[in-house]
């Protein structure tokens, strides 16, 4: 038997995180995991983001995100994701406060280069049940994000299957 699918989060519910992942220790880097989940990032895509993926020639944070196949799931769907305003100013902002400056990685923790899939997901976990999120998971910005892609792809010119 399949499990329930994780919540879609609204607009309200957003604004609400993100108003508090403005406190605590580690807020910055807090606040780019949650962005990168509302573009879609899975927690294993994000524990996998290398500085490399979006960095730019000159050395900035670029418009995108590229996935390559290995850090997908499964090893396929590497794929160009576009970053909006919000959170190339989080990971510019993250980065100047970041402990492990020589880490590859984009996401580190205290002790490591960077963060397992499962220790994200566990933060997600403890931040929706701290806000009453229930049924909200790591799995939910990903969601959201697609139900939104969803339903403004046909504005575009787009259908269904592009998404």
């Amino acid at each position: 038997m399949a499990g329930k699918q994780a919540k879609v989060l609204g607009t309200k519910e957003i604004r609400s995180i993100l108003e508090a992942l403005q406190r605590g220790r580690n807020s910055k880097r807090n606040k780019v995991l949650f962005l990168l989940s509302l573009h879609g990032f899975r927690a294993c895509e994000i524990a996998d983001l290398e500085l490399s993926m979006l960095i730019d020639a000159s050395g900035n944070i670029g418009e995108s995100i590229s996935i390559t196949d290995q850090t997908s799931k499964g090893g396929y769907g590497g794929r160009t994701v576009h970053i909006n305003f919000q959170l190339k100013e989080a990971i510019e902002e993250y980065l100047k406060v970041r402990n492990r400056q020589q880490s590859k990685y984009l996401i580190t923790t205290e002790r490591a280069d960077k963060f397992s899939s499962n220790a994200l997901a566990v933060l997600f976990f403890k931040l929706y049940k701290r806000l009453g999120l229930a049924g909200a998971s790591s799995h939910s910005g990903r969601r959201t994000f697609i139900t939104n892609c969803a339903k403004k792809i046909s504005q575009v010119g787009g259908s269904l299957r592009d998404i």
